[in-house]
């Protein structure tokens, strides 16, 4: 093999890395054939050939996906030319219109087009959208039918604006292709004609503040920045060899972009998974992807796998064409012998088998803990804290990641807002005894319920911790400890002294200095726990970023109290910003507890595989969403079409299969099913996953029968 740090290279993989410099390729294939690994080696050889590292682009659909490219590129210092350059549309764009801000400005729209632009996240667009349509929704009573918290509600109307700046077609015209497609009543229709009546609010809000959430930036950028020629003779003239990774994950506005680029580059690989496009639902378009194959010289596909052995092979081909999808692999062996299972009856049963058959994994057979990932369609806080107990008690390393929750639904951060209330007295935000309780138990290390209630009735007074020599009953002092209790005074007094000292840090201040300063000290609840301490950064980066677009918007609107606006909002349930911290495979050793499709996303193998509550339909159903639908907003959906139950029960299937294939070819050994006949809410399961296992069982069964 070459010097790109990878396994040898087969003789298909050697073509396509060593191929001119002037060339075009296009590179399909199934996952774990080596196609990223191809990516990584040209990105490589492009550098030892004496390309400028500069004149390179990397391009990906999610920051978490380029982290190959990343690590090799950290390797491989010897190269000239300053920095491969590694985008998302997102970022991209971002740097373009940021660039080009005061030549477009004026003509895009901005009522202070000679002030900067300000970027907002998607925690600051939750919290601006609030601001902006919230008085409108309560004036006109909209959304009173819809069953759902205002974060998630106001999330779908961001998600609509989204898509038709990804797809390419005027907020305008969201409500209309909504209701063609999906409103049977007139409920329905008025649901979509205020949806859109508040996307036009809101775009109404940050044109007059300067403000651009990610659905204007991106139409500013295609619509504006784009057709300036100095802006394309920049990009084109800066990105003369283009790397594309998961294209079928992107969405049309990337492909319209790399379009263009390939007509002028000197040379490009884009690389596609002909099985995948897992992020439909945020806009990726696998058959607009496909389109750029006809922009390339040079057409390759791997169909070979590095990853599965033959049994899980056979499985995924099978479970898919139990789900009529075709699979042209050969595919000859007895597919059962990857697949393990034992039936419970409670829920409670089969969290507590996981945790046995991953201890048997670790213990006796020397599997790495991070060879194993646990998987479930959804990760409710009740698995995630019976998994995580379960192997903690058996010493077994864990990590877990769950995007798209609110910030206030992780431990750490919730400790962390309310230890933030009982320093800020004057918010009047005091924190409940509920919320003490829970917080006392995570900050301090080792206080279980009982003591933390205990110490929460006794010492918490009038929004104050009092100290733990306020326990006048030797007994009660003794129950609690007083090694507990010296640590609650350390806490305790962390907080008074900050009070008494009439502090008033800037809220990521007052977070980073109480984590650092005491929480994650030795006897403290964050110490040596990697998840908390990524919460928490988490948590200081949010209420930085906060902090610094409320200061930029206070030339437009008055000032306000940061802090207290801040935990107003988290408190709301606003859902957090994508951290790439959080997606980083293998920074630390453990088993990863994840939804099925973050795993998918993080696009790594594995040894074993745990599939959870595979009676669920979460497997297979989409969430629901009463005001979109990532289909029907789509660039292939027929305008005027109708989505029907046949549309839903076809998409569910194929869904699934495209699920199950892309899980067993990230799987090199055996799958384990986690199956329990009552759900965690005590309901039975008979979901399509289900069905679909059985009636493979089934047919092997007659198969055998016949011989």
């Amino acid at each position: 093999m070459a010097d790109n740090g990878l396994w040898s290279n087969t003789d298909a993989q050697s073509e396509i890395i060593d191929a001119p410099l002037n060339c075009n390729i296009w590179l399909e294939g199934i996952a774990g054939s080596g196609k990223s690994s191809v990516g990584v080696a040209r990105v490589l050889h492009l550098l030892g050939r004496g390309v400028p590292a500069e004149s390179i682009l990397i391009f990906v659909p999610q920051r978490a996906l380029a982290q190959p490219y990343i690590t090799a590129l950290r390797r491989h210092t010897a190269h000239r030319g300053g920095q491969v350059s590694v985008q998302t549309i997102g970022s991209l764009s971002l740097q373009m219109v940021e660039t080009f801000w005061f030549l477009i400005a004026g003509r895009a729209g901005f009522k202070h087009p000679n002030d900067l632009p300000n970027f907002l996240s998607l925690e600051l667009v939750q919290y601006f959208m609030t601001r902006a349509i919230e008085p409108l929704v309560d004036e006109r009573d909209y959304f009173n039918s819809v069953r759902i918290d205002r974060p998630r509600l106001y999330s779908q109307i961001v998600d609509n604006m989204n898509k038709a700046a990804l797809v390419g077609f005027p907020i305008s015209e969201i409500g209309t292709r909504l209701k063609s497609a999906l409103a049977s009543g007139v409920e329905e229709a008025h649901i979509f004609d205020d949806a859109q009546t508040c996307a036009i609010a809101f775009r109404k809000y940050c044109l007059e503040r300067n403000m651009l959430d990610f659905s204007l930036q991106l139409e500013i950028f295609r619509e504006h920045v784009w057709a300036e020629p100095s802006a394309r003779r920049y990009l084109r003239g800066r990105y003369r060899h283009v790397i594309v990774d998961g294209v079928e994950e992107d969405n049309p506005a990337s492909h319209g972009l790399l379009r263009d680029l390939l007509e002028s580059c000197d040379s490009a690989l884009i690389i596609y998974d002909r099985d995948a496009g897992f992020r439909r639902f945020l806009g990726a378009d696998p058959d607009s992807a496909r389109r750029l194959r006809d922009r390339c010289d040079l057409k390759k596909t791997f169909d070979e796998t590095f990853v599965m052995g033959a049994e899980v092979k056979t499985l995924g081909a099978e479970l898919a064409a139990q789900l009529d999808l075709s699979v042209p692999l050969k595919c000859d062996a007895d597919p059962r012998p990857a697949l393990i299972t034992e039936a419970h009856r409670y829920h409670p049963e089969m969290v507590d088998w996981v945790a046995r058959q991953v201890d048997m994994l670790v213990r006796e057979r020397d599997v790495s803990p991070n060879d194993i990932v646990i998987l479930a369609p959804f990760l409710s806080d009740a698995l995630r804290f019976g998994l995580t107990d379960g192997l903690s008690q058996r010493g077994i390393p864990i990590r877990s990641h769950r995007p798209s929750r609110a910030l206030r639904d992780e431990p750490a951060a919730r400790t962390l807002l309310t230890l933030a209330r009982l320093a800020h007295p004057h918010w009047r935000m005091a924190p409940t005894d509920f919320d003490i309780v829970f917080a006392l138990m995570t900050a301090i290390k080792d206080l279980d319920l009982v003591r933390a209630k205990l110490l929460t009735e006794m010492l918490h007074r009038n929004g104050q911790l009092l100290p733990f020599a306020e326990v006048r009953s030797t007994a009660m002092q003794e129950r609690v400890t007083f090694d507990l209790g010296e640590r609650y005074d350390r806490l305790a007094a962390w907080i008074n002294r900050y009070i008494d000292d009439n502090r008033v840090d800037a809220i990521d201040i007052f977070f980073r200095r109480l984590f650092g300063g005491l929480l994650a000290r030795a006897g403290f609840g964050f110490h040596d726990d990697v998840d908390a301490g990524n919460t928490a950064q988490n948590l200081v980066d949010s209420a930085r970023g906060f902090r610094w677009s409320l200061d930029f918007m206070s030339r437009y609107d008055e000032k306000i109290d940061l802090g207290l606006d801040y935990v107003k909002m988290v408190d709301r349930g606003v859902i957090a910003n994508f951290y790439l911290r959080d997606w980083i495979a293998d920074v630390e050793e453990g088993v990863l507890i994840a939804p099925a499709y973050t795993f998918l996303l993080n696009n790594r193998p594995v040894d074993y595989q745990f599939w959870l509550n595979i009676g669920s339909e979460g497997w297979s159903r989409r969430l629901y969403q009463p005001l979109t639908h990532p289909y029907v907003l789509s660039r292939g959906w027929s305008p005027g079409a109708v989505w029907t139950e046949d549309d839903e029960q076809h998409l569910s299937r194929e869904t699934l299969g495209r699920l199950l294939l892309a899980l067993t070819r990230r799987c090199r050994k055996a799958i384990y099913l986690g199956y329990s006949e009552l759900s965690e809410s005590g309901y039975e399961q008979r979901g399509l996953l289900l069905e679909t296992i059985q009636s493979m069982l089934r047919r092997h069964a007659r198969v055998e029968q016949h011989v």
